[in-house]
């Protein structure tokens, strides 16, 4: 099998993993198909993958970066188009416009929200069409600012690796992370990875709300297998497979939902070996929700003996 895209020296190399994916009522449609046996008890129970998180300070403090802490000048919401809609070279994301906030949301014909559509993507009977603001209206500064965000800088941000585990659905092919039900982050009121640590909490509060996470995984696609993936969670985040990006909720916002039926990616081969990068920033100090569910088998991907853990 052949990996289609490479994968950015800042990603993290762990352990082949199994299956990955998550139970909610924007999956509603997953599950056991009945019987006495867990038709899919050869799957692991937990599956973990690992990244890196980066910690940023907000952007009144010393040293601070200037998209933290930002308000829109339309204000907080939801918003789309601030990347483009490929990785660089690198594997990393490339800033495209300050964003426009959407108005409406496009959703698939069980009501979940999609993105907007793209030539790569094919639509589906039941697509119904969304809306965003005709200008651009600041929901991140500029190129330079935003390709801080998932590369360490220093002075700027301050690295370490970060580990989630997905837990296998009683009965189900359907792995899910949830802040909520995670034993380690549930104590902590939400997907807070790094209280107390890097740069420390959020100038007199008791959480650090000031990070980006990146996670990089592969898949083995195969058609008509009911492969999706969905996140659900606030601020930025960004989902690309083979290197295009399949799920864009950017801003400041609270929780937004949003799904990607992998078979609309028309372009993958079956039994093909797929890159999927997910990338998440939390920017703005009031909640971080963060759950994660797919039906996708994703695994860590590999790096070269020479890359580094993290920077």
């Amino acid at each position: 099998m052949t990996t289609h895209r490479g994968i950015s020296k800042f990603a993290i190399a762990a352990a082949a993993g199994a299956a990955m994916c998550a139970a909610s009522p924007a999956m509603a449609q997953f599950g056991s198909p009945g019987g006495d046996r867990d038709p899919y008890m050869d799957l692991p129970d937990e599956i973990t993958l690992s990244g890196v998180v980066r910690d940023f300070r907000e952007r009144t403090a010393e040293g601070g970066h200037p998209d933290f802490e930002r308000r829109p000048s339309s204000g907080f919401g939801h918003y789309m188009y601030i990347v483009e809609d490929e990785l660089d070279g690198r594997g990393m994301p490339v800033f495209h416009s300050t964003g426009k906030k959407v108005t409406g949301n496009w959703r698939d014909a069980q009501g979940r929200n999609i993105m907007a559509p793209r030539d790569y993507i094919a639509s589906r009977d039941g697509d119904s069409s969304g809306s965003v603001s005709s200008s651009q209206t600041g929901a991140a500064t500029d190129a330079d600012n935003f390709a801080m965000w998932f590369q360490g800088v220093d002075g700027v941000n301050s690295s370490a690796p970060l580990s989630l585990t997905m837990v296998r659905q009683e009965d189900s092919n359907v792995y899910t992370f949830d802040d909520k039900e995670d034993s380690f982050f549930a104590d902590r009121g939400g997907f807070f990875p790094i209280n107390g640590e890097l740069y420390g909490n959020s100038a007199g509060d008791s959480k650090n709300f000031h990070f980006t996470f990146h996670l990089a995984t592969e898949f083995v696609y195969e058609r008509d297998a009911g492969l999706v993936f969905s996140f659900i969670g606030d601020d930025d985040v960004w989902v690309f497979v083979d290197g295009k990006l399949v799920i864009d909720i950017g801003g400041v916002h609270s929780a937004v939902s949003q799904t990607i039926d992998i078979d609309r990616l028309e372009w993958l081969e079956d039994g093909e070996t797929y890159t999927l990068d997910f990338f998440f920033c939390e920017r703005h100090r009031t909640q971080s929700n963060f759950r994660i569910e797919t039906t996708l088998q994703l695994r860590n991907v590999e790096l070269p003996p020479t890359s580094a853990l993290y920077d």
